[in-house]
């Protein structure tokens, strides 16, 4: 015989404040009521060829205005923030529910000193994607091999 644990109240498909309550780790404050919502730290993605360092991050749902992106003595800060309300009021405007929840993120990463264009660094956001192009100097970026004739 399996014990089940049924939701049998007067909304069946409403998990109960004390459910959801009682089954979160209490000491759990990482991402604490982010993920419910969608919301985590963002997953960063960095490519190095030959030109430059490509960062992207998947951040869907969010506007371009949400990202702050910044170069301080050779260390890229990605951060977002974002604030959220949803209110229902039934017709003589008291609330029936009235929510707000609050997002952000902050990643660091350290570029290689000599060796990016600091002033040519460019950020574009678009289908949920932020792309950030970080362009090598010349004398960083990978030569020919070069034969040199023996006399």
């Amino acid at each position: 015989m399996t014990l089940m644990k049924r939701n049998e109240g007067l909304f069946p498909s409403i998990p109960s404040f004390f459910d959801d309550f009682l089954t979160k780790d209490i000491f759990d404050w990482g991402n604490r009521g982010m993920t419910q919502y969608g919301y985590s730290t963002p997953a960063v993605n960095i490519l190095e060829n030959d030109e430059n360092f490509e960062v992207t991050i998947a951040a869907p749902g969010m506007k371009k205005d949400d990202f702050h992106v910044e170069l301080d003595n050779h260390v890229l800060t990605i951060s977002s923030e974002r604030e959220e309300k949803q209110e229902d009021k039934d017709k003589e405007g008291n609330y029936t529910r009235r929510e707000f929840r609050y997002a952000s993120f902050r990643r660091s990463f350290t570029l290689p000193e000599n060796i990016v264009e600091a002033e040519k660094i460019k950020a574009n956001y678009e289908d949920g994607i932020l792309k950030i192009m970080i362009p090598k100097k010349e004398e960083a970026k990978p030569k020919p091999v070069k034969t040199i004739k023996i006399g």
